[in-house]
């Protein structure tokens, strides 16, 4: 496929200025016209918020990408304001498919919502866009890094398969974004796995030490988990156990899929 009437959206959480981005860029290019459309600055763990404080002030930049330069555009805002800025002010139409990464580090089990990686998706997936949320598995000391030491490419092979799958065939109910987790050490003979969405916390709050409630201390994160507990059917057990890629179906239905009739007698007994 190298269809440049398709029209293809892409950003991340990690800023316009990362390698992530720039290997995703490259990844789909053949696939169609590749909007980029990315925070201007880094928005980790921005989740799908639309922050009142954005300015939406666009700037406009060239990026050197697969042997040529590209323009591109840097959103003052969140990744989700980013999709609405790249669809609104550059593209000015609905595209055919999103896609926001790759991301520096997995974002899998129960507090994937904090990812701006995924709000980006479930932006797009609100307004009928179908939507690919790619993060690669790194150390933690890379997640805010834009480190060009990390190798995308495995990572760029997989963007590519998926998103040609998606812009081929429509998804199915209920499917409204892929999330996909590329292990570290993957290979493009890495078996892909169809998960789900782990239910237990991956990345586990860490307050700050401090003396005083005054003095600077925002809670930050460390790694970990319990190989025992985990679900072996999940998003976290494929990446880390099976070290396989992740293919999780996501919906932005949050319902929950418990019986109705259970909840309203349990409801109706009090």
């Amino acid at each position: 496929m190298n269809d440049k009437t398709t029209q293809i959206l892409l950003t991340n959480d990690d800023s316009i200025h990362s390698p992530g981005l720039w290997a995703a860029a490259e990844a789909l290019d053949t696939l169609g016209f590749v909007h980029v459309v990315a925070p201007l600055n880094q928005q980790t763990s921005t989740g799908h918020s639309m922050p009142i404080q954005s300015s939406g002030i666009i700037e406009q930049m060239t990026l050197h990408v697969n042997g040529r330069d590209w323009t591109v555009y840097a959103v003052d805002g969140s990744p989700g304001q980013a999709v609405l800025h790249g669809m609104y002010d550059v593209i000015k139409a609905k595209p055919d498919l999103l896609v926001s990464g790759i991301n520096y580090g997995e974002n899998v089990g129960a507090a994937i919502t904090i990812s701006g990686t995924v709000g980006a998706a479930l932006e797009a997936a609100s307004l009928g866009i179908p939507a690919l949320a790619v993060s690669m598995q790194t150390g933690t000391e890379h997640h805010l890094s834009l480190s060009q030491d990390v190798d995308f490419k495995v990572a760029g092979y997989f963007t590519h398969k998926f998103a040609e799958i998606m812009l081929k065939k429509p998804l199915p109910e209920d499917v409204d974004v892929i999330k996909l987790d590329i292990p570290h050490g993957a290979t493009p003979q890495t078996p892909w796995a169809l998960t789900r969405q782990s239910r237990r916390r991956y990345y586990i709050p860490k307050p700050a030490k401090r003396e005083s409630l005054s003095d600077r201390g925002p809670v930050g994160y460390e790694i970990r988990y319990d190989p025992e507990l985990l679900e072996k059917n999940s998003d976290t057990y494929a990446v880390l156990i099976d070290k396989q890629v992740s293919v999780t179906p996501l919906s932005i239905d949050m319902t929950s899929r418990s019986d109705f009739g259970l909840l309203r007698t349990l409801i109706e007994e009090n």
